[in-house]
């Protein structure tokens, strides 16, 4: 690999990724398997090129990923969110693109925590009158 990349890193729910761009011809590496082989649904393979996508650029870079936590749909999430962030180093022009179609907003949607006296988070025991 080139020793020239850009880096980004994405959040969603429990997921971090680590993503680095490099000059290339728009390979996806993801923990060090082939993007068709780490995720299997086609949903989540759109979500992962679709920053690259929709600025025309899924040819011009090869994407090497590292992402850690959550599940399978919350890491594709973040690393939408990681090459997002990954073309704003790598182009500051992109950002109003980027911006308008919601690549760079971290979604804030979290597990909410069990609380006590109830079942989960805002599942209550049964009410009984008598």
């Amino acid at each position: 690999m080139a020793s020239r990349y850009y880096y980004g890193t994405g959040r969603r729910k429990t997921s971090v990724a680590r993503v680095r761009l490099y000059p290339g011809q728009g390979d996806i590496i993801i923990n060090d398997k082939a993007l068709s082989e780490y995720f299997q649904r086609e949903a989540d393979r759109l979500q992962v090129r679709s920053p690259l996508e929709a600025n025309n650029l899924i040819d011009q870079f090869n994407v090497m990923v590292k992402v850690r936590g959550g599940g399978i749909s919350g890491q594709a999430g973040a690393i939408r969110h990681g090459i997002a962030r990954a073309l704003l180093v790598a182009d500051p022009e992109l950002r109003p693109a980027l911006r308008k179609q919601g690549f760079l907003t971290r979604d804030p949607r979290m597990k909410e925590r069990k609380k006590p006296g109830l079942k989960r988070a805002r599942k209550a025991p049964q009410y009984t009158k008598r």
